[in-house]
């Protein structure tokens, strides 16, 4: 950059007072500066945008790196997973064929089993805490006055 000393910025200015004049410099030294400020802001905005555009480089090869790995990640869990089910197919073919033919057991599939109905009532409201945790934790399970609760706990009467 421009190296501007002391004595170089006092001769600068001195033959602006003589060729502006006094009246004037006042007013031009206002614009250069406004000026200077513009081009100021104009060069770290495009300064912003150059360090904005090489950031964004960066983080698409970071993405597509990132995408390459994960495709690599993929291929090599699916083929674990194909070569692991051909293995135990093979296991269970050849456990299928050393099982005796006569062991007692039907040949064939066997059956799926039948459906039971669970036997909900799905009318009844049902609590989202269980009852047994409820007694054991000594959460009260019925809903109980006030007066009803004093009578409760109230010390039994002693006659005198």
């Amino acid at each position: 950059m421009i190296d501007l000393g002391f004595d170089k910025l006092a001769l600068i200015g001195a033959v602006a007072l003589i060729v502006i004049g006094p009246e004037k410099l006042p007013r031009v030294a206002r614009t250069v500066g406004t000026l200077l400020g513009k081009a100021q802001r104009y060069v770290a905005d495009v300064k912003a945008e150059v360090n904005r555009s090489i950031e964004l480089e960066d983080l698409k090869k970071m993405k597509t790196e990132f995408e390459d790995a994960a495709r690599n990640v993929e291929k090599t869990v699916s083929s674990e997973i194909h070569q692991t089910a051909a293995d135990l197919s093979s296991s269970w073919q050849s456990s299928i064929e050393e099982l005796p033919a006569s062991s007692g057991q039907h040949e064939g599939p066997m059956p799926a089993p039948q459906y039971r109905h669970p036997k909900k009532n799905w009318r009844l409201k049902r609590g989202a805490m269980p009852q047994w945790y409820k007694q054991k934790a000594g959460i009260r399970g019925k809903a109980q006055s006030g007066a009803a609760r004093v009578a409760r706990f109230r010390p039994p009467r002693t006659s005198a």
